[in-house]
């Protein structure tokens, strides 16, 4: 069987054996954390890089640790923030291209990972979408170190985790603040969100990619992801069949010892964004058993319910959904064209239709917000009361 690692307090104290079993601890229903570069980026951090998102760990982590600090510090100039911290920790003076200290990043990543968790949700994901031990090195850094930077995105993760834990224990304004499961997913993407050329999102990938070079591309990021404290790893924005079985066979293979999801992109509501049968893409993940939940995330939300009506017809794993926000993104000019997509209240409209087809796990990607996860955490509150009430009486 599966294992998903329960959360309960600073570590891992207890292990559910299937994330059906989580389900029941979290009312029948999970929320997921939504965009994590459109945040870093609302709060200035400049992700103009073939890392995105992941070009915050080139920096040391260990800075400033609690919200109070972390808001202290961020609220002065940024001139002294920096030199406060070049004086008092001596630390790497490296500079994004706006000028700003990359450990600036670093704070905001965990600070950004505290916000969702305050709006609700359930599980938060680690800045690893596009962070490759070989998009590393062209950056100019070792194999080790570059594994050392895997390794930070899940621990930035699980410190915020534990910061979050400790403000439970006093719970004095109105922010979402409860003892609850909370997991940590290691994200893994695509082979095509490597390119970094927009490629995740066709799913066409050169002839010379084949089952085994996409294997050996991620077998070793996988690896120390796994073993770097996540509770499950999210294999997220699928783009093809091909790319599928390769993770599939990597897990089945024991390269992992966590379990997976699988959550796959489409552009047309009806296949994959490589044209390859949805139906047929999700057989593969539910032939492999340490896949826990399936499903659909970077997609726009009017796609959504239709996709899952198809997935629900091919699996008995929880479905997962955490779509984006509809906009439309230019692989050229590297940037969401804006007045594309829908507004938080829209997007949020559609919760009840994806849980009536068969969602149990939900959240928000590319330009969703704390805002978006907040407004969801509102509409789970009734559900899970049924599914409370429900499960009370059929123990009686």
């Amino acid at each position: 069987r599966e294992v998903v690692g329960m959360v309960t307090g600073n570590t891992k104290a207890e292990t559910f054996y299937s994330m059906k079993e989580l389900l029941k601890e979290t009312g029948g229903y999970a929320i997921i954390d939504g965009g994590l570069a459109t945040e870093l980026e609302r709060h200035g951090a400049d992700l103009n890089d073939p890392l995105w998102s992941a070009k915050c760990l080139l920096t040391s982590p260990h800075l400033i640790h609690t919200v109070n600090k972390t808001t202290l510090f961020l609220s002065l100039n940024r001139t002294y923030r920096a030199s406060l911290m070049f004086i008092i920790l001596g630390i790497d003076k490296t500079t994004d291209s706006t000028g700003c200290p990359l450990f600036m990043c670093v704070l905001l990543m965990e600070q950004v990972h505290l916000d969702y968790l305050e709006a609700g949700a359930d599980i938060i994901s680690s800045a690893s979408y596009q962070a490759t031990i070989q998009g590393f090195e062209a950056k100019g850094y070792s194999i080790e170190k570059s594994e050392s930077l895997l390794r930070k995105s899940v621990e930035i993760a699980c410190e915020a985790r534990s910061t979050y834990y400790d403000k439970c224990k006093d719970d004095d304004d109105k922010k979402i603040l409860k003892k609850r499961p909370i997991l940590v997913a290691a994200s893994v993407g695509s082979y095509g969100a490597f390119l970094a050329d927009g490629s995740e999102y066709s799913g066409i990938y050169s002839d010379l990619i084949t089952l085994e070079t996409l294997k050996d591309f991620h077998r070793r990021r996988v690896q120390v992801l796994a073993e770097s404290g996540a509770d499950i790893i999210a294999f997220e924005t699928i783009p093809n069949k091909l790319e599928a079985q390769a993770f599939a066979e990597l897990l089945d293979e024991g390269v992992a010892k966590i379990p997976g999801w699988f959550s796959f992109n489409s552009k047309d509501g009806v296949n994959v964004v490589s044209g390859d049968s949805i139906k047929e893409c999700i057989a593969i993940a539910e032939a492999c058993e340490k896949v826990v939940a399936v499903g659909i995330n970077c997609t726009p939300p009017r796609f959504i319910e239709g996709l899952v009506l198809e997935i629900a017809k091919v699996t008995s794993k929880p479905i997962l959904v955490y779509p984006n926000s509809g906009e439309r993104y230019d692989p050229e000019r590297k940037e969401w064209v804006e007045n594309t997509g829908v507004g938080n209240e829209d997007f949020v409209s559609y919760v009840e239709k994806w849980m009536d087809a068969g969602v149990s796990l939900l959240g928000g990607c590319c330009r969703t917000t704390p805002t978006t996860i907040r407004a969801i955490h509102k509409r789970l509150v009734s559900r899970r009361s049924l599914f409370s009430s429900s499960s009370s009486s059929s123990h009686h």
